[in-house]
């Protein structure tokens, strides 16, 4: 083989391992595993598999319009004992012919990015007619409804409201089909198998707020047996959603933690 044949060989042979490198260094860096969940915290399932769930951020009914980042299963995680005070609001409930229904459990900071992102892009105004009818979304954050940390992402806080026993199944959210206004009257918003609460779950609104003058009759003895049951069992409502509570004391009162919404999440830990 010539003298120039040799350089060129070589030349090509360092060529390939270059790009090899480039080629391989993201893969690797994609490679990284997700973050593991504290042992405090565990699937609800496992501790009362009876609480209906319907997790809404792993489906596209939702205010963002998508799955959510982070939501790799449709199932509630939550610090052991905000979900044994669960139980224990649910085995009361039962009894009165009722049960729980969680929205939202634990959420991944990755997931609060993603709200926070939505926020910021003014051109999606695709769910607005049902979640912020009356909200510009320019104001969801001065408004307090969209912000850069959530207490959801300490463990212990979790979104839900009541069924009436039989519990009903709810119809599939179809992309793209007409929406309606999560404040509207029960019959005209988009079917949910809960008890009216009077507004949907996640209506940014303030006929959301839990003790709005403006809901009475059934829908405030619903919302006040919602109450009941949870605070009852050490959970604190926020006031300006009836679907939000968090169990006190927390566990990580000042932790945001960011691994994913899975089985995976929770298994192999020391």
């Amino acid at each position: 083989m010539t003298r120039t044949g040799t350089v060129l060989r070589r030349l090509v042979a360092v060529t390939a391992a270059a790009l090899l490198g480039v080629a391989v260094a993201p893969s690797a860096a994609q490679a990284k595993p997700d973050p593991k969940a504290p042992r405090e915290f565990v699937a609800l399932s496992e501790v009362d598999p009876t609480i209906i769930q319907e997790m809404r951020y792993f489906t596209e009914h939702n205010f963002v319009g998508e799955p959510v980042d982070g939501y790799k299963k449709p199932m509630c995680i939550l610090t052991r004992p905000a979900a044994e005070a669960l139980h224990q609001a649910q085995t009361r409930l039962l009894k009165k012919g009722y049960s729980l229904k969680v929205y939202d459990c634990y959420r991944p900071q990755r997931a609060v990015d993603h709200f926070v992102r939505w926020a910021e892009d003014l051109s999606d105004q695709r769910m607005k007619p049902e979640f912020y009818p009356h909200v510009d979304k320019t104001r969801l954050f001065d408004d307090g409804y969209i912000a850069a940390k959530s207490g959801h992402s300490r463990g212990s806080t979790l979104d839900l409201t009541l069924v009436k026993l039989p519990a009903l199944p709810t119809r599939a959210y179809v992309p793209g089909e007409e929406l309606t206004p999560c404040y509207g009257p029960q019959a005209e918003r988009f079917p949910d198998n809960s008890v009216d609460m009077g507004t949907g779950f996640d209506c940014f609104d303030t006929l959301a707020h839990t003790d709005d003058p403006r809901i009475q009759g059934a829908q405030r003895a619903n919302r006040d047996l919602l109450r009941d049951a949870l605070m009852g069992q050490g959970f604190v409502n926020l006031p300006e959603e009836w679907w939000h509570y968090t169990y006190k004391p927390e566990l990580f009162p000042d932790t945001y933690f960011d691994f994913p919404v899975s089985r995976k999440s929770l298994a192999g830990r020391n």
